[in-house]
């Protein structure tokens, strides 16, 4: 089998960019070749460097790094991506058997949809986030700082102030909102898009949104790449800790003041906008971007717990994975895909993303018993079934089994050249 996988950059910018590039690597492991196409050039992540790895450059920019006009327009469909990765995919010595897609909005924008429908081949779409359907990418209304109860592209979602920069970044992705919607129905009418999806709640989501049967629902875990070790002492750490981006939407300012309430510290590894708010709280602690190593290290050695309380109704945050398979217990909102893989008050908690509802959990979490219990349980129940390179890459190989032996039944055959 040959699989081409796509996407914005060769190195991990954002988490789709790091299960592609994961992705990749597992399936080369497992026999498969994989073409990776990534639309801007640059260095390239060392998981690339497999002899059943090929890897493709468009030479392309990243909008953000383009005049403000000139970002939207290519944005919204660059021609440009669309023409270099169809050349791309024409010049490769053996032809793929599918296409999956894991991000288009930095550099290859929706004109790439129209490229994948030509092609003919089973289209897989990762859906890391909701940008599919809704304008701003994450189903979240930064006005007021609650999840998104419109329909996208509904008159209440066109009017809505929902956008995290400004009025014009908003209209810019409307009119890229309603150009994919359009290019996706055009390209595959008659025949499916199978969606891929990374928690339930995700999914759940995300499926009414989309609508109609243009599209087959699948489910796979994303990879943890934490090798199995013993399970970390959490009732020595002294902090509840928050890896990522800091900002409101996933919760870093509730985990400081629910943590000072709580009366324990708290540790925070990666910066954002809120990174002087944080250090301001007493108590907290920003220590910033570190390697992946240096973060289970610090992790091992400070926290009590890994909080992730987002706001916004994020789609399945890795650092709760990572957490539980480091048997250190985890925090997560209601709202977050990765809570499906928390056992209430046994592996962690999963509360509402409330400054008082995470004191209560924090305060728990002073019991040095409760803490040990939590992790040791934390630990057993991940490596009982892990979320390993080795499981995805052979979930996803079960998937495009299915793909391509639907491919081949005599409907596919006769929509892919309608």
């Amino acid at each position: 089998m040959h699989v081409a996988i796509l996407t914005n950059f060769a190195t991990p910018k954002g988490g789709a960019e790091k299960v592609a590039i994961e992705s990749a690597r597992g399936l080369a492991e497992r026999g498969v070749a994989v073409t990776l196409i990534h639309g801007v050039d640059g260095q390239a992540d060392p998981l690339l460097d497999h002899p059943g790895i090929h890897r493709v450059g468009l030479g392309l920019t990243d909008v953000w790094e383009r005049p403000a006009w000139r970002g939207a327009i290519e944005g919204i469909w660059n021609r440009e991506a669309a023409r270099r990765l169809a050349a791309a995919l024409a010049a490769l010595p053996a032809g793929p058997d599918l296409l999956h897609l894991h991000q288009w909005t930095r550099s290859l924008s929706p004109a790439v949809f129209s490229v994948l429908a030509r092609s003919g081949l089973p289209v897989a779409v990762t859906l890391h986030d909701y940008f599919l359907a809704c304008p701003n990418g994450v189903y979240y209304r930064f006005d007021t700082a609650e999840p998104c109860t419109l329909t996208p592209l509904s008159a209440g979602c066109l009017t809505a102030s929902c956008d995290p920069q400004s009025p014009a970044h908003k209209g810019v992705r409307l009119v890229r909102s309603a150009v994919q919607s359009a290019a996706i129905a055009r390209g595959f009418t008659g025949r499916p898009l199978d969606l891929v999806h990374v928690s339930d709640g995700s999914r759940a989501r995300l499926a009414p949104m989309l609508g109609d049967g243009r599209f087959r629902h699948r489910r796979v875990d994303n990879p943890v790449r934490v090798a199995r070790a013993a399970p970390a002492d959490p009732a020595s750490g002294d902090a509840v800790a928050f890896v990522g981006r800091l900002t409101r939407e996933k919760g870093a300012d509730l985990v400081a003041e629910a943590a000072r309430r709580a009366g324990l510290p708290s540790l925070f590894i990666g910066d954002g906008p809120l990174a002087d708010a944080l250090r301001a709280v007493p108590g907290a602690e920003v220590v910033g971007w570190r390697p992946p190593a240096e973060v289970e290290a610090l992790l091992r050695r400070r926290a009590r717990a890994v909080a992730a309380p987002a706001r916004w109704l994020e789609t399945g945050p890795l650092t709760v994975y990572e957490a539980l398979a480091a048997g250190i217990p985890a925090v997560a909102s209601d709202r977050a895909g990765a809570g499906e893989k928390i056992r209430e008050a046994e592996t962690g908690f999963v509360v509402a993303p409330d400054v008082a509802a995470l004191a209560e959990v924090f305060g728990r979490l002073k019991d040095d018993a409760l803490v040990r219990r939590l992790g040791e349980a934390a630990h057993t129940r991940y490596w009982s079934a892990p979320m390993t390179l080795e499981a995805h890459a052979g979930a996803l190989c079960d998937l495009y089994a299915g793909m391509t032996e639907a491919a081949e039944a005599p409907s596919f055959q006769r929509s892919a050249v309608m």
